[in-house]
C-alpha cells in the first residue's frame, strides 16, 4: 500500500447519484459547518467547464460537469497510522445522493499528487475558458443553418473540439467541396 499523503492534500472520487452533484456538494458543505467536521473535510469539488451552445439562433453560454455522477473532495479519510478515520468515512458514506468511493469497496484509494495536479488545472482551464458546445460526431449528416451555405447538405469530415470548427464536405456545382463552418452554424442532417 502506498504511503497516505498527509491530511490536506487527501483527495478521493466520490460516485454520486447522476444529477445530483451540486446538491450532494452543497449538502456536505452546509454540513461540514453544522457538525463540526471542518478539521476533516476540506473542499468538495464539482468540475465543470463553461460551454457555448446555439439555441434558437442565440448564443447561450452553460455549464456542463466534466465527470457526471462524481465529485471530488479534498478530506482527512485516513489517520497517519493509515488507518481509516471513521468520522469522515461515515460522514459521507452516508450522505443522501452519495453512492460510494472510488476504490474498493471497503477502502478508498487517495487520487495521486500528479493526479490531483493535473486535475486541478484542468478544472481552472475549463473554467476560464468557453468552450462551443459539439454534439456532432466525424461521419454525421448536417445541415447549414447559417452562412453562404444555409439550407446544403453535408458531412462532417472533421472536428476542432477546441475552437467549436467543423470541416463540413458540401455539394457546390455537382463537386464535394470541403468547408470550415462553426458548430452552431449547422444542425443534425
Amino acid at each position: 500500500m502506498p504511503a497516505i499523503p498527509e491530511a490536506r492534500k487527501q483527495w478521493f472520487v466520490v460516485h454520486v447519484l447522476s444529477g445530483q452533484e451540486q446538491k450532494v456538494r452543497d449538502r456536505i458543505n452546509r454540513l461540514v459547518e453544522s457538525e463540526e467536521m471542518g478539521d476533516y473535510i476540506f473542499e468538495v469539488l464539482v468540475p465543470q467547464e463553461r460551454v457555448e451552445e446555439n439555441r434558437k439562433g442565440k448564443k447561450i453560454e452553460t455549464k456542463r460537469k466534466f465527470f457526471p455522477g462524481y465529485i471530488i473532495v479534498n478530506m482527512k479519510l485516513f489517520a497517519e497510522d493509515n488507518s481509516l478515520v471513521e468520522k469522515t468515512w461515515y460522514f459521507i458514506k452516508e450522505m443522501d445522493g452519495v453512492i460510494g468511493f472510488a476504490g474498493t469497496k471497503d477502502k478508498p484509494i487517495p487520487m495521486r499528487q500528479r493526479e490531483v495536479d493535473g486535475m486541478l488545472g484542468q478544472i481552472k482551464e475549463r473554467e476560464e475558458n468557453i468552450r462551443p458546445a459539439i454534439s456532432f460526431e466525424t461521419g454525421d449528416s448536417v445541415k447549414v443553418g447559417d452562412g453562404p451555405f444555409e439550407g446544403q447538405t453535408g458531412i462532417i469530415e472533421e472536428i476542432d473540439h477546441e475552437t467549436g470548427k467543423l470541416l463540413v464536405s458540401v455539394t457546390i456545382f455537382g463537386r464535394a467541396t470541403p468547408v470550415e463552418l462553426e458548430a452552431w452554424q449547422v444542425e443534425k442532417g
